[in-house]
């Protein structure tokens, strides 16, 4: 049950990171626009890291899921 719970975690610290990403990509923010590498439209990569956050966030559906249904079975009980 251990992996399951840091699939969980992980899923969750990707949502975070990545929506992050995402505000500052769709804001122009200069930390990451600032530079001559840097991609010219922010807004299509925002629309990139914010589909890989509903990714992340079904996977974290389906792991919290499964976590749940295995903390839910009981036993086999031998009369």
């Amino acid at each position: 049950m251990k992996p399951m719970f840091s699939l969980i975690i992980t899923s969750a610290f990707g949502i975070v990171i990545l929506g992050v990403l995402g505000l500052l990509f769709k804001s122009g923010h200069e930390t990451v626009l600032g530079s001559t590498g840097d991609p010219e439209d922010g807004e299509k990569v925002a629309g990139i890291l914010f589909g890989a956050v509903m990714v992340y966030a079904g996977f974290l559906v389906c792991c919290a899921g499964q976590a749940w249904l295995h903390k839910r079975e009981r036993g086999v009980q031998l009369q």
